[in-house]
């Protein structure tokens, strides 16, 4: 057969991931905060883009007003009249309590006589009014840290600079829980100093408030506070170095190698628990930024549920055609028109994908709370089995896109705060050959039933597989098991011992 050349034109359909397809894609699975970040550098690069409601605030009844899916005016109307009526007054800020001092001087200056009125001393201080807006925060006492704490204990205990360069070294060290991690010989080595120095400025530090703080394990901790209460003799030495046994309830083993016998080991135990297992906490911290909903669900008249996302996470840009249309008129050569037309049809694509991001959360967050009616009506228990094909074939998408939408996004109930993948749990077989059950209704019930014990009935897992069934799930004990490890429910044995020490315990106090 001879090879000869020729040409042919084939129809056929292939996915093309263009530049502007990747970009809502990626903006599809952003939570509210890194899709915050994304905008802002998109802002900075791109000088066709702005940011709407200048001057006016993320809160500002303007910015609510650019949200594209938002609720029904008078819902939301109500809404804001509801807090509006709700916020607290502001407090006054009397002008004896910022200027202490003799209370006729006080007044004499707070009516404007004497060498310097209040007004005047407003518009200059560091608090004041110079630039028209009053800062509290100037008034405030900042909250101190646990390292500045131990740093002022320092530098009051030890005096040698190289040892107190050693125990600088090792409270920059410290978590905020008060424990100091790191091994002393790698922190020897770096500073060059004999392992001996590096343990006798820890000893010190060790003694510092609050006690317990600088220790290296829960152990050392405990040790360090008994000592300081003149506790810590061989029984309870003992007991402190067989902490893995007294969290398995261990009591014979314990009375056996701390040589006491069962009241003074109440006893032991009951001074164990009144220590602080982590003193450093007792300090300020750095504080974690709460869970800001994308979504809100609201009961609605007739039981229905009203469903709109939440606007202060939308970002809020357009973009500027008439600074557009003022540069077009000044581009002069070929290089300065193709940069004004990327920089156009680039803000005009992240205009659309910002747009088809919300509406495509809010169509999936609507179909969840559409499949998942009873949970918010009745509660956990009456979570139904979800899968990511059941919320796609409702909305006409695909299984990936709902899977993205989903990831890091969080829906506000009057059940709490929960993310969207929390409503997606796996089925359980019914045992009379009903409707399925969803996992996490089934770990509720078994939390139930474990929370509802008493010290003469303690459930196993066959008991609970048991109990479970009757009320028509068919689970496995192995997986009853898997359940309650993953809510850290210790086994039945461990909670018949901690529930008859606990009943000892309120029985010789």
């Amino acid at each position: 057969m001879a090879l000869t050349q020729r040409l042919e034109i084939r129809q056929s359909h292939a996915l093309v991931m263009t530049p502007q397809l990747m970009q809502a894609i990626k903006l599809l699975q952003l939570s509210n905060l890194d899709l915050a970040a994304y905008v802002e550098g998109e802002l900075e690069r791109n000088p066709l883009l702005e940011r709407t409601g200048d001057g006016e605030g993320e809160g500002s009844p303007a910015g609510r007003e650019a949200s594209p899916d938002a609720a029904p005016a008078d819902w939301t109307q109500a809404d804001r009249n509801q807090d509006e009526s709700s916020r607290p007054e502001q407090p006054v800020v009397d002008i004896d309590d910022v200027l202490p001092g003799d209370a006729d001087a006080a007044t004499s200056r707070a009516n404007g006589e004497g060498p310097m009125g209040y007004s005047e001393w407003a518009g200059t201080g560091a608090g004041g009014r110079e630039n028209g807006d009053y800062n509290l925060e100037a008034f405030v006492s900042v909250e101190t840290t646990l390292v500045d704490h131990l740093a002022e204990q320092l530098a009051l205990t030890i005096t040698n600079p190289a040892r107190r360069m050693i125990g600088q070294y090792l409270i920059d060290l410290v978590d905020e829980a008060g424990y100091l991690n790191g091994d002393l010989a790698l922190v020897a080595e770096k500073l060059g100093a004999p392992v001996s120095e590096v343990n006798a400025v820890l000893a010190v530090l060790q003694g510092f408030d609050p006690p317990g703080v600088c220790a290296r394990n829960l152990t050392e901790c405990l040790a360090i506070q008994l000592k300081e209460r003149n506790r810590f003799d061989p029984a309870m030495q003992a007991l402190v170095a067989h902490l893995d046994l007294l969290a398995k309830r261990d009591l014979a083993a314990l009375r056996r190698l701390c040589g006491v016998g069962e009241e003074d080991l109440t006893d032991m135990i009951g001074e164990i628990r009144k220590l602080n297992p982590k003193p450093g906490l007792a300090f300020g911290s750095v504080q974690m930024q709460p869970i800001v909903p994308d979504v809100f669900v609201r009961s609605g008249p007739n039981g229905a549920f009203a469903i709109e996302l939440n606007s202060d996470t939308l970002p809020k840009v357009l973009v500027n055609q008439i600074y557009h249309a003022e540069l077009a008129k000044t581009a002069k050569n070929d290089k300065d028109k193709s940069y004004l037309a990327d920089c156009l049809q680039t803000a005009t694509w992240l205009m659309r994908a910002l747009d088809q991001r919300a509406k495509t959360i809010l169509k999936v967050s609507t179909e969840i709370v559409r499949q998942q009616d009873a949970f918010f009506l009745h509660g956990v228990q009456h979570l139904r089995p979800l899968n990511l094909k059941t919320i796609a074939d409702a909305i006409g998408m695909h299984e990936s896109t709902v899977s993205r939408v989903t990831a890091n996004k969080y829906m506000a109930t009057n059940r709490g705060i929960f993310e969207l993948k929390y409503f997606f749990t796996s089925a359980i077989a019914s045992a009379d050959g009903g409707e399925a059950h969803s996992a996490e209704a089934v770990r509720h019930r078994i939390r139930q039933l474990i929370d509802a014990e008493t010290p003469d009935c303690v459930l196993s897992d066959d008991t609970i597989v048991e109990k479970l069934r009757g009320a028509g799930i068919d689970i496995a004990r192995r997986t009853v098991a898997k359940y309650r490890e993953a809510m850290r429910i210790a086994s039945s044995v461990q909670r018949r011992r901690e529930k008859q020490t606990s009943l000892g315990a309120g029985a010789a106090s």
